[in-house]
């Protein structure tokens, strides 16, 4: 039953696609929309969508219709998982004794310097090893991969540039991804796009007490 539930797809413009991956890509846009609300229930409900895309992404070992292999997508989706253990703990401990779970605020020099370096060399070291390991896209992927990864801790630590990094992110992950086959997860990538540049501009107008600092609806 359940190897049937995982392998169900649908066609779309003439295109298999499968049901994990469009549910999966649901949770993870719901998990964006707690991650912009400020909401603890976020980081367990990525994380379930996580599950699913790792699935989806190592379409090679799982027998996906594009039957391909982006280490660097489904290698993400593990670190997705570890950092937002941390990130869920994090909110959790604060939301107990402060009015919302985390306070927006800008990074400081220090942080920004290592976020840039963490960038660059991340997508340097990434991109030999996808290579090794015969993924699709190496340079790309890499770059999805130390974004993502960086996006991720950024709003566990409440630093609003982690929207910036999403920007970046989306702009390499759109074509990736359609380029591979994987539909679903290029036009959510899209959606995120939009509702990326929403969150920044929602957080920064609680940075300046335009919202209220306890709900960022």
């Amino acid at each position: 039953m359940l190897v049937h539930l995982l392998d169900a797809e649908l066609s779309i413009a003439g295109h298999p696609v499968l049901w994990r991956e469009i549910i999966g890509n649901g949770f993870g846009l719901a998990s964006a929309i707690g991650g912009m609300r400020r909401v603890v229930w976020a980081w367990p409900v990525g994380i379930v969508g996580n599950a699913l895309l790792f699935t989806v992404f190592l379409g090679g070992v799982f027998h996906t219709p594009q039957a391909l292999d982006l280490y660097g997508q489904a290698g993400r989706q593990l670190l997705f998982i570890a950092v937002s253990v941390y990130g869920w703990s994090k909110w959790l401990s604060t939301a107990r004794t402060h009015a919302s779970a985390v306070a927006p605020r800008w990074a400081r020099p220090k942080e920004r310097l290592l976020m840039a370096a963490v960038m660059l060399v991340g997508t340097l070291a990434f991109a030999q090893l996808f290579d090794y390991l015969g993924s699709y896209g190496k340079w790309a992927d890499a770059w999805i991969f130390t974004g993502s990864l960086l996006a991720t801790f950024g709003m566990a630590r409440g630093l609003t540039e982690f929207w910036l990094v999403w920007i970046g992110v989306d702009i390499v992950g759109v074509p990736l991804l359609f380029r591979a086959g994987f539909y679903p997860s290029a036009f959510l990538y899209l959606v995120y796009a939009a509702f990326v540049i929403w969150g920044f501009i929602v957080w920064i107008r609680i940075q300046n007490g335009k919202v209220d600092h306890r709900i960022a609806a």
